[in-house]
């Protein structure tokens, strides 16, 4: 650990793994809203940018010169959600959860919640990418390739054994206090659309595979349980918004599982009305491609441009490709027929996954100096929050939790 003045900007240079389990059961409790024991395998709770950890090999630059802390350390203390694994831990007491889930890694080196990639000096909230800056500046070529490879590829495998199981994923985040306005944020924020879908009412073109339904963006979550959340803190006096000061971005985890849920879900319901398929090599490399939501495969990304940009299929590989076709129009065929209806099903599904976000106003639960430097954790403060989300949650989980839905409007 480094030694520093202030101990709350030290950092750790490396850890076992990218993301932990924090066990909470170290500690009885004896809440109102703990979930009864068949319902706690329905939810999660993660946190993917309150990690501290810098590993030691990407401090040293492209040259091979070390990089000096001054260089990085007011971004890692502005990009880090101070006080959010305090939320994390009080919910999962409050609702009796074995734990949750922390990514190690600090956002400032890696944000699991984009698209691999690297992040340009001065991006806006939106344009970013995993790699932040400056450290998307300083890399070499192989330490940025590593920083994927090794760190973000084990955080994804990671999520992918937790988080399909389960009926509602809640990402816990803390944001800055004013906007660059200057006015003032709202206390929480419920985040459950993505920018791309807010704008254009469709899904950013060019991200996901087009077979993804538009209709899709316009929730990742349940509404009955983001206004569940929503009439649970405003009636105990805390201000909630919905999807501002912003939206979730295109690559966040929420979205990206999401879309990986559905085409999931798909395969399942293709192969069971046509078993041959499953094995086949052509229908393989194509369910590879439509659940590749990190991008992060070269093979579905040469698949996706033969079938979307119409590029030249590479050297002796055109019978492999031809069939790969054959078989995306086959599974498009199966997921539009009957006008969408396998869509429409899916949409309003009492167990379709809800993916969420929400954010909880840092000087709510840390103690910031007049130069924004984080002070102290406010403990106490944190778990009053929380135990109005975990009231929230234990409502919608007994209560609320929906059956399946025919609307009497569309």
């Amino acid at each position: 650990m480094r030694k520093r003045p202030n101990r709350h900007t030290a950092f750790r240079t490396r850890c076992e793994r990218p993301v932990s389990f924090r066990s909470t059961r170290t500690v009885a409790t004896d809440s109102p809203y703990a979930l009864p024991e068949d319902i706690k395998n329905r939810l999660v709770i993660d946190v993917i940018h309150d990690g501290d950890v810098i590993p030691a090999e990407i401090l040293v630059d492209a040259h091979g010169a070390p990089i000096e802390e001054d260089v990085f350390l007011r971004y890692y203390e502005h990009e880090r959600d101070w006080g959010a694994e305090l939320l994390a831990d009080a919910l999962a007491r409050h609702l009796d959860l074995d734990g949750y889930y922390s990514v190690e890694i600090a956002r400032v080196v890696l944000d699991f919640g984009r698209f691999p990639g690297i992040t340009a000096k001065d991006a806006d909230y939106q344009s970013r990418h995993a790699i932040n800056y400056p450290f998307s500046d300083l890399l070499s070529f192989e330490q940025k390739q590593r920083l994927l490879g090794h760190y973000y590829d084990a955080i994804s495998a990671e999520y992918n054994s937790f988080v399909p199981p389960a009926q509602v994923k809640l990402a816990l985040h803390t944001y800055d206090t004013f906007n660059q306005s200057g006015t003032r944020r709202p206390p929480v924020s419920v985040l459950t659309r993505c920018v791309g879908y807010q704008i254009r009412s469709e899904m950013p073109f060019g991200v996901f595979d087009p077979l993804y339904p538009d209709i899709l963006g316009e929730f990742t979550s349940d509404r009955i349980l983001r206004d569940r959340l929503s009439l649970t803190l405003e009636r105990a006096g805390i201000h909630t918004e919905h999807n501002y000061p912003y939206l979730l971005p295109d690559g966040s985890v929420e979205v990206r599982s999401q879309v990986w849920c559905f085409f999931n879900t798909a395969r399942q319901a293709f192969e069971a009305e046509h078993p041959d398929t499953h094995g086949d090599p052509a229908f393989e490399i194509v369910w590879d491609m439509l659940l590749d939501t990190n991008l992060r495969s070269s093979d579905s990304e040469i698949l996706r441009s033969y079938l979307h940009a119409f590029r030249q299929v590479p050297r002796g590989r055109a019978v492999e490709f031809e069939a790969a076709r054959r078989a995306y129009e086959r599974i498009g065929e199966f997921v539009r027929r009957d006008g969408s209806m396998f869509v429409e099903r899916y949409r309003l599904m009492s167990n379709r996954p809800s993916a969420l976000g929400i954010e909880v106003r840092k000087d709510l639960v840390f103690e910031f100096d007049t130069r924004g430097r984080p002070v102290a954790p406010k403990p106490r403060e944190a778990r009053k929050i929380a135990a109005v989300i975990a009231q929230a949650l234990h409502i919608y989980f007994t209560q609320d939790c929906p059956g399946e839905r025919t609307p009497m409007v569309t």
